[in-house]
């Protein structure tokens, strides 16, 4: 069984402890939080501590309550808090942080020499599945018209991360992107391919947060069977389907 610490509990966070805690494969033995706080059994989940990072002494922390592996969705800064610790120990990790400067990235692909490492701006199966889906057309019909629609909750400010990522992908340019807030929506995705006599399109809808725990379950799981690296989650996705071809092959 894989030990697992989780950086962030916000509602992200909070709907990936959910997923994490209640899959067999995994332990969770921690998850901590920006702000200062006396470690406490996490409610509802007696076995693992609720811990503030500020003032926090990491290597003691990491020494005393060890893991397998880490996924982080706090704050893009938190990596430079946590990241020789996990160089040292060989300890993975997951980062869904989609807000990394290139110099963050940098960082990760340096901690990629000496441990496994995941980073994906939006952590979902169905997006990234989405995303490769998206590339393969694009290169197979680069004359088609492509446009990115993201719709999200009314408060959300700014442009989806995920739409940005989709539309670095496949080429595109911000402009082509049509964002629209509106009520309670937790995340729309939509891929429109247009030609002379056919339209596609590729969608995909977070219905919960929990989906977010459901793409780190799979990277865990993927990212153990990698050699040290730097990945992303299409790295981790082409492996799966890979190997699933050469099993239909057999």
């Amino acid at each position: 069984m894989m030990k697992i610490g989780v950086l962030g509990y916000g509602r992200a966070g909070k709907a990936v402890v959910n997923v994490l805690s209640s899959d067999p494969r995994f332990e969770l033995r921690w998850v901590m939080r920006g702000r200062a706080a006396t470690a406490t059994p996490l409610e509802g989940l007696e076995q693992a501590l609720l811990v503030g990072l500020e003032g926090l002494d990491l290597e003691q922390w990491f020494d005393q309550h060890p893991v397998d592996a880490v996924v982080d969705f706090s704050q893009a800064d938190a990596v430079y808090r946590y990241g020789e610790l996990l160089r040292e120990r060989g300890i993975m990790l997951v980062s869904a942080i989609s807000a990394y400067s290139p110099e963050h990235l940098e960082y990760l692909r340096q901690m990629g020499q000496d441990t496994r490492v995941m980073s994906s701006p939006n952590i979902t199966l169905g997006i990234n599945f989405l995303l490769l889906a998206a590339k393969m057309l694009r290169e197979i019909a680069p004359f088609a018209d492509v446009e990115v629609i993201e719709q999200h909750f009314r408060d959300k400010p700014e442009v989806s991360g995920t739409a940005r990522k989709i539309a670095e992908t496949l080429h595109l340019e911000d402009d082509r992107i049509t964002s629209l807030r509106l009520g309670g929506i937790v995340g729309h995705h939509e891929v429109v391919f247009g030609f002379p006599h056919q339209t596609v399109r590729l969608v995909h809808d977070s219905i919960r947060r929990e989906a977010f725990g459901t793409g780190a379950a799979f990277a865990l799981e993927e990212l153990a069977r990698c050699d040290k690296g730097f990945y992303s989650f299409d790295d981790l996705l082409m492996q799966k389907i890979r190997h699933q071809l050469l099993n239909m092959g057999g």
